[in-house]
């Protein structure tokens, strides 16, 4: 597949994430005991590079950024860049980092883990932290990784299907104006 048309694809499905995206960029109520529950979607593109351990396993290395939208009423924010690496062994599973960032430059940190590198692997993340209001973030959050495209070159997309978690989000830090 032409590099232009994987453009094109990718340019329209995070135009259908742009067009679901809710003007407000202000975080939703959280409940009484200050956590955020939200789902929601997230569109990646990056690279994966794969060598092989014998005749069965694998290993890959991967790099991955794009689109996060939230929804739900006590969600975070509305949409964060979702920048994201990982290694996958086909035996052992998938272990990385992500960083959330958000419109005003805030961060939320997770380590991920899952399944191998193979599609419809179940992920699961744990908020480990972050910067600004962010700062001292707890949580989990859970999806199923899918592959849209893998093209030779290592290029991919995918998405994360079924997104949803919760997230306590610490009281900032010193001199951050709320949000």
């Amino acid at each position: 597949m032409s590099s232009a048309i994987k453009n094109s694809l990718l340019a329209a499905l995070l135009a259908l994430v742009a067009c679901g995206t809710q003007s407000s960029s202000r975080s939703g109520p959280t409940s009484a005991d200050g956590w955020h529950d939200f789902e929601g979607s997230w569109i990646a593109t990056g690279s994966v590079r794969t060598i092989k351990l014998g005749d069965t396993r694998q290993a890959s290395v991967a790099d991955l950024r794009g689109t996060l939208e939230l929804a739900g009423a006590s969600r975070p924010a509305v949409g964060f860049r979702g920048d994201a690496i990982a290694l996958s062994d086909s035996e052992s599973g998938m272990v990385g980092r992500a960083a959330w960032t958000d419109e005003h430059g805030d961060q939320v940190f997770s380590e991920i883990r899952g399944g191998g590198p193979s599609k419809g692997s179940h992920v699961t993340g744990t908020f480990i932290g972050g910067t600004g209001r962010y700062r001292g973030a707890t949580g989990t959050y859970e999806f199923t990784w899918e592959y849209v495209l893998a093209a030779e070159d290592g290029t991919v997309q995918g998405r994360a299907v079924g997104l949803k978690g919760r997230v306590h989000v610490g009281a900032g830090e010193p001199g951050d104006k709320a949000r």
